[in-house]
C-alpha cells in the first residue's frame, strides 16, 4: 500500500476529488436555478390559466347556487377545450367549496372535498400554488387557485368562488431526468478527460524525481555516471534536473579529484618510504659497508625531512581548503610582506647564485586579504622560481598598480615552460621538469597552495613562459576599492 502515497497518487486524488467536487457544486447549483426557474414558470403559467378562467366564469355569470343551465354549459364547453388545448384540468368550486364544474373526467360523480389550507387561502382572496394531491388524487399534481370575483348591489366585489388550474408534474419530471442524463454524461466525460490530463501531468512530474532517487542510490554504490534526463521544459521540476545533474558533475569530478590525490599522496609517500625502508635494513642487515653508513644515514635523513615536509604540506592545502580567508581579510601594505618574503629566502638565493631586482615601491601599497596567506603566497612563487631559475641569473620580484588593483610579478631565467604544460602548473604534485626524483626539495604542493589562497581571495593569476623567462603574476585589490565595503 506505500506506493499509493506517493506524489503521483497525491496529486491524482487532489485532481481528481477537485474535479468531482466542482462538477458537484456546479450541478447542485445548476439543478437549483433550473429547479426554481421552471417552478416559477409553471406557477405563473397555472396562475395566468386559473385567472382566465375565472374572468370566463364571471362573463358567462354561471349559477353558483343551482345546477347549470345554459350559461353553465357554455361555460363547461370553454373550460373542457381549454383543458384540451392546454393538458390543464379545472375546477370551479362555488362559496361553500361544492363542486360545480370540472374538465377531469374522472372526478365526475365524485363528492369532492378540499383540504383546508387549499380552500381558505384561496376563499381569503390570495392566491395558492404547490404540489399536492388535493386528497382526491393518487399521485402528486401541481396546482394553482385562484379565487372567483363578482359585483355585489352595493357595488362593490365578493368572491363568489375559486377556480383551480391542475396540471401532471410528469412533464417537470422528465426534464429532470433529461437534465440528469445529460449532466452524467457530460460529468462523466470531464472526469475522464481530468484523470488523463492528471494522470499524464503528474507521470511527467514525478519521473525526474524517481531519476533523481535512483540516481541516488547509485552514487551510494559509487557511480557517478548516473545522469537525471532533462526534456527542455521550463518549470521548476527541469529547473531541479538541472540543478542535480550539475551537483552530480561536481560529485564526479570531486571523486576523480580524490582518487588521484590518494593516487599522488601514494606515489610521494612511497619514493621516500622505500629508499628509508631499503637503506636502514641495509645497515641492519650488513649489506652497507660500515665505512657508507653515515653516507646513507645522511640520504634517510633527508629522505625522512622531505617525508615530513610532504606531510605538513598536505595538512596545510587541507587547513586551507577548510579556511574561510574571506573573514579575515584586512588592509596590509604589501610592499612590506614583499621585502620580509626577500628577507627569509636570502641564504636560498644566495646558495643558488641568483641576483635579485627588486621593483618595490617605498611608498606603502594597501590591499585587502590575509596579510599572512598572501606572504606565503609571495614566498612560494619566489621559491619556485629560485628552484628553476639557472645559476648566475637575476629574480625579478615587481609591484605594479593598474587601477584598482596591484599586480605582484615574480619572474625567473631557466627552461621555457610549453604552452600545454602551463595550465597543469597549479595541480597537486604536478611538477613541470618531468623530473620527481631529482628534485628532492619539492613536493610539487607549493604552486597548488598558491592557486587555492587566491581563490579563495577571489583573485587571478597568469603565467607566461617565452624565451627561458617565465613570469608569474598574480592580482590583489586596493584597499581603496569601494565595491569591497
Amino acid at each position: 500500500m506505500k506506493r499509493f502515497h506517493g506524489i503521483y497518487w497525491r496529486q491524482f486524488g487532489l485532481t481528481a476529488g477537485m474535479v468531482l467536487l466542482t462538477l458537484l457544486l456546479l450541478g447542485t447549483s445548476f439543478f437549483t436555478l433550473t429547479y426554481t426557474y421552471m417552478m416559477s414558470e409553471k406557477k405563473d403559467e397555472l396562475v395566468d390559466k386559473a385567472k382566465l378562467m375565472a374572468e370566463l366564469d364571471t362573463t358567462y355569470n354561471s349559477s353558483y347556487d343551482a345546477a347549470f343551465g345554459s350559461e353553465g354549459l357554455g361555460m363547461q364547453i370553454v373550460a373542457r377545450a381549454a383543458a384540451s388545448l392546454s393538458d390543464i384540468d379545472f375546477l370551479i368550486w362555488n362559496s361553500r367549496t361544492n363542486t360545480l364544474l370540472t374538465t377531469d373526467a374522472s372526478l365526475e360523480g365524485k363528492a369532492i372535498t378540499l383540504p383546508k389550507k387549499v380552500s381558505e387561502k384561496v376563499m381569503s382572496g390570495d392566491i395558492y400554488s404547490g404540489i399536492t394531491d388535493l386528497g382526491i388524487y393518487d399521485t402528486n399534481k401541481y396546482v394553482a387557485g385562484v379565487p372567483v370575483y363578482s359585483d355585489t348591489v352595493g357595488g362593490g366585489q365578493q368572491i363568489r368562488g375559486m377556480v383551480l388550474a391542475i396540471t401532471e408534474t410528469q412533464s417537470l419530471t422528465e426534464m429532470w431526468r433529461a437534465f440528469l442524463g445529460i449532466f452524467g454524461m457530460t460529468s462523466i466525460t470531464v472526469i475522464l478527460i481530468a484523470f488523463v490530463a492528471s494522470s499524464v501531468t503528474a507521470m511527467q512530474q514525478t519521473k525526474p524525481i524517481k531519476e533523481m532517487a535512483a540516481a541516488t542510490r547509485r552514487f551510494a554504490e559509487g557511480n557517478f555516471d548516473a545522469r537525471v534526463q532533462t526534456t527542455g521544459r521550463d518549470d521548476e521540476v527541469e529547473e531541479l534536473a538541472e540543478a542535480f545533474n550539475a551537483m552530480a558533475d561536481s560529485l564526479q569530478q570531486t571523486e576523480r579529484q580524490r582518487r588521484e590525490f590518494i593516487a599522488n599522496i601514494s606515489h610521494e609517500l612511497k619514493t621516500p618510504m622505500t629508499t628509508i625502508t631499503g637503506y636502514a635494513e641495509g645497515i641492519l642487515d650488513g649489506t652497507i659497508p660500515r665505512e657508507k653508513e653515515e653516507q646513507y644515514l645522511r640520504i634517510i635523513s633527508d629522505e625522512s625531512r622531505r617525508l615530513s615536509r610532504l606531510v605538513r604540506r598536505m595538512l596545510e592545502v587541507s587547513r586551507l581548503q577548510s579556511l574561510d580567508s574571506l573573514r579575515s581579510k584586512s588592509s596590509f601594505d604589501i610592499c612590506e610582506s614583499m621585502r620580509r618574503v626577500l628577507v627569509s629566502m636570502e641564504k636560498k638565493i644566495t646558495d643558488r647564485q641568483l641576483d635579485v631586482e627588486a621593483d618595490i615601491p617605498e611608498e606603502p601599497v594597501l590591499v585587502l586579504g590575509d596579510n599572512d596567506l598572501i606572504t606565503q603566497v609571495i614566498y612560494n612563487l619566489l621559491e619556485n622560481a629560485a628552484k628553476f631559475a639557472r645559476s648566475g641569473t637575476a629574480l625579478v620580484l615587481r609591484l605594479d598598480v593598474r587601477g584598482e588593483k596591484a599586480e605582484v610579478t615574480v619572474q625567473n631565467q631557466g627552461e621555457t615552460i610549453a604552452p600545454e604544460e602551463i595550465p597543469r602548473l597549479f595541480e597537486r604534485f604536478h611538477k613541470a621538469d618531468k623530473s620527481r626524483s631529482e628534485d628532492k626539495d619539492g613536493v610539487g604542493l607549493g604552486l597548488y597552495i598558491v592557486k587555492t589562497i587566491l581563490e579563495q581571495h577571489r583573485e587571478q593569476i597568469r603565467v607566461t613562459s617565452e624565451k627561458g623567462v617565465t613570469s608569474f603574476i598574480f592580482t590583489m585589490t586596493l584597499a581603496g576599492d569601494k565595491n569591497q565595503h
